[in-house]
């Protein structure tokens, strides 16, 4: 048996609405199944969702603000006053500043833009910098990616004299700022009929309005933004990346291109994965450590020796980023270990002086994926008594939500279910933790702190081929609301399993299914291998791609878990790194079982084990759920069959060591014994250590097997032998062979041998099969899982 890491949430498919939208696009099943799991029924929404690129966007002026806040810029540019765009530091606010700033510059307008730093200002519009903006003569400041929750300082710019737009996706409180105009998707009254738009979306929105015609330019730095802040990708924002992907494939700007040849990507062959993995880090990087400023200018620069400069001084930052989290991941994962009881602490609140604030949000993520549960990263700054934190969440706990219980001791905070940034005092973070794992107690039972992997599909391997494969790209680009399709094959055979990578950390897994096979590569899953037993039945959840080597395609799955419901055989018979496996199965809390007291205490002193001398003891020896090895071989089948009669372990693995063969040895025909007592009654003596040799020589026999009918002999009494020297005795009446304890142990042996080290693992496998509980795994202890 082996359990999978997380639970497996299976949507279930409307086979007729997947057959029809089959039949009518004329799709492969697995894609027509994945679209209706998405919520897809028909065939308009289909077209719809696959060639999203085709639809039309929204007319930027349904915001209900957007006449009055083009009027007011336009007028701005006219009589050249000096407007200043204020973003923010993440990939979504440097592409939205550069959005907006491209726009302005070009129709000649007197603009800058100004990025808050991120340690000394923290998010958002602040006072200080309004007030700088005033002193410098700015009349017209337009917000990007932030000013939502900014209510005093729009307050503040209206008595400056400064008129105040703000552009923004956040989730917006209660009470709105009273700017000059708010252009935003989701705030109540909003007339616009798409909520979910990233900031780079709504500052493009106004460069739409703006410029009159879509600005197409631009829809590279939309697309990049978009992935990077992790907004849904469907609706206007799948439409807006299809497009942006396809300009930013030949983008013009020097800055991007040096970045990805920085990265090792081609930029002609770019996805929404080189942009979530590759562009969105790099550019969040500089923001994240010290300013966002290179960001900004590396996505403006024309000169080809700036944008080489600017690429590799993003590309260090990132490297020097990627440094700090995995230092401040290993120390907070310590100090979970070290000082928060998991069972107490339902909620994650932890912090330290120095920690980077620029990264903590990453490292929160970190610790969600290790421990599963809600994570809060603080950074303390003794000097002011303050804690800047970020915060993630899972499913069933509402970040905002319970956060703003907290209100009173979060001077500020902001977000929404999953993620959040907030400040408090040092001294309030203890309350902060308490109250929140107070209120986790009552919205997150054990179920919930096992993670969730859901699944769009279960197919089986007849469905899988290099068309519907190939298919799959009609339902990219992938992300938030669109993830990447995780699919499950139930119950296919394991027939390969190897540790594949430089470090052997990797896992490649072979599965077979009604005459198909599906190559299978598990990334970091190879601690996964030696719990796989070939011929095992296993339930598997990945995703498809398509392997070219070689000039050669096929399919393949790229692994995230593994299932196995049944018990499993590992056969170790002659296995020379038995070694290895013991140190294995001792750190897997193995049960070892001793048939021999030599064996037993020779290697069984530092192992959790038990020597079986009765067969009593092995009927009373608890297996069931354990994984056991059988270290070598009792004299009896009957012992291992008491020992495994009914129960179910989880494993068994055979070694059966033995330092004498007895199946292979001769073993006397009871022609043998007649001709050798024959032999005996003739001569009357016989001295054994003289011509035992001889006589073996003579007839073709091994003087073992001399030996060995001449103890059967004794034993009947049909002998007696002193010293090596053999005398008849006077015939007592018949006596069957059986009756010597000698002949009865050596036929037990070899038949031990014949069942046990002989045997192919077919035949074992079956062999234990007949005798385990045919256990199946109730309803509800399934449903834990999928």
């Amino acid at each position: 048996m082996l359990q999978p890491s997380s639970r497996w949430i299976v949507r279930e498919t409307n086979q007729q609405l997947t057959n029809e939208l089959s039949q009518q696009l004329d799709i492969a099943p697995l894609v027509a199944t994945l679209l209706v799991n998405r919520g897809i029924s028909t065939k308009e929404e289909a077209q719809s969702f696959m060639y999203a690129e085709r639809e039309e966007l929204y007319d930027p002026f349904l915001f209900s603000d957007m006449d009055k806040t083009v009027e007011r810029i336009q007028l701005a540019i006219h009589e050249q006053q000096p407007i200043l765009i204020f973003g923010d530091y993440d990939a979504d606010g440097v592409t939205s500043t550069t959005v907006l700033l491209e726009t302005l510059s070009k129709m000649g307008a007197n603009v800058t833009y100004y990025i808050p730093n991120r340690f000394s200002e923290g998010y958002g519009p602040n006072k200080e910098a309004f007030q700088k903006a005033s002193e410098d003569g700015i009349q017209l400041i337009i917000t990007v990616d932030t000013g939502i929750a900014a209510l005093d300082e729009a307050r503040q710019a209206k008595e400056l004299g400064i008129d105040l737009i703000i552009t923004d996706h956040h989730e917006a409180g209660e009470e709105l700022p009273e700017a000059f105009s708010i252009i935003h998707p989701n705030i109540p009254g909003s007339t616009y009929p798409y909520a979910n738009l990233a900031g780079v979306g709504v500052a493009f929105k106004l460069a739409h309005a703006l410029n009159g015609d879509i600005p197409e330019d631009l829809l590279d730095l939309v697309a990049i933004g978009t992935i990077a802040d992790l907004v849904p990708l469907y609706g206007e924002n799948r439409t807006l990346v299809k497009k942006g992907l396809k300009k930013l494939a030949n983008t013009p700007r020097l800055g991007l291109q040096e970045l990805c040849e920085l990265a090792g990507n081609t930029i002609s062959e770019i996805n929404e994965e080189t942009v979530g993995f590759t562009i969105g880090p790099r550019l969040n990087a500089p923001g994240r450590l010290e300013h966002a400023g290179p960001a900004v200018q590396l996505l403006q620069t024309h000169n080809a020796s700036e944008a080489k400069m600017l690429a590799a001084e993003v590309d260090q930052m990132n490297n020097e980023r990627k440094h700090i989290v995995s230092s401040i991941a290993d120390e907070a994962i310590q100090m979970v270990h070290d000082h928060f009881d998991l069972a107490e602490n339902k909620v994650l609140v932890i912090g330290k002086t120095g920690w980077n604030a620029g990264v903590i949000g990453i490292v929160a993520s970190r610790l969600v994926e290790k421990f599963y549960r809600p994570t809060i990263i603080l950074s303390f700054d003794e000097e002011t008594g303050m804690a800047k934190g970020s915060a993630r969440s899972i499913q069933g706990f509402n970040l905002f939500d319970n956060l703003s219980t907290c209100s009173d001791i979060l001077p500020h905070f902001g977000g929404h279910a999953m993620a959040a940034g907030m400040s408090l005092a040092i001294d309030d973070v203890d309350t902060l933790r308490q109250r929140l794992n107070n209120s986790a107690k009552d919205q997150l039972n054990t179920e919930d702190l096992i993670p969730i992997t859901e699944v769009d599909a279960a197919i089986s391997l007849t469905e899988i081929d290099l068309n519907s494969i190939a298919q799959l790209n009609h339902l990219a680009p992938y992300g938030m609301g669109n993830p990447k399709p995780q699919i499950l094959i139930e119950k296919a055979m394991i027939t390969s399993t190897k540790k594949i990578g430089a470090n052997k950390n990797h896992l490649r897994m072979t599965l077979a299914q009604q005459d198909q096979s599906l190559d299978g590569i598990g990334f970091h899953l190879g601690h996964l291998a030696p719990d796989l037993s070939l011929g095992a039945t296993a339930s598997v959840i990945g995703q498809l791609s398509i392997n070219e080597w070689n000039n050669q395609r096929k399919p393949q799955i790229f692994l995230k878990d593994v299932l196995i419901e049944e018990w499993q055989l590992f056969d170790l018979r002659g296995n020379r790194q038995f070694e290895h496996w013991m140190t294995y199965l001792k750190e897997k809390e193995g049960l070892f079982i001793f048939f021999s007291e030599k064996h037993f205490k020779a290697y069984g002193a530092n192992l959790e084990s038990k020597c079986i001398t009765e067969k009593e003891d092995a009927e009373h020896l608890d297996i069931n759920g354990r994984n056991i090895i059988l270290f070598d071989l009792p004299s009896q089948i009957s012992w291992i069959e008491a020992l495994v009669k009914d129960k179910m372990p989880a494993a068994i693995y055979t070694h059966f060591l033995q330092e004498e063969a007895h199946f292979f040895a001769t073993v006397p025909t009871r022609s043998h014994f007649k001709w050798y007592y024959a032999f005996l009654l003739k001569r009357g003596t016989f001295d054994l250590k003289k011509y035992g040799k001889d006589l073996a020589t003579h007839r073709g026999w091994s003087k073992e097997t001399i030996l060995f009918m001449s103890k059967v002999f004794f034993e009947l009494d049909f002998v007696t032998i002193k010293d090596g020297f053999i005398k008849i005795n006077p015939q007592k009446g018949k006596r069957d062979l059986d009756d010597s304890p000698t002949y009865k142990i050596k036929l037990e042996q070899i038949k031990v041998e014949r069942e046990f080290t002989y045997s192919t693992y077919d035949e074992l496998k079956k062999w234990f099969d007949e005798r385990l509980a045919q256990k199946v795994l109730a309803e509800e202890e399934v449903s834990t899982w999928i």
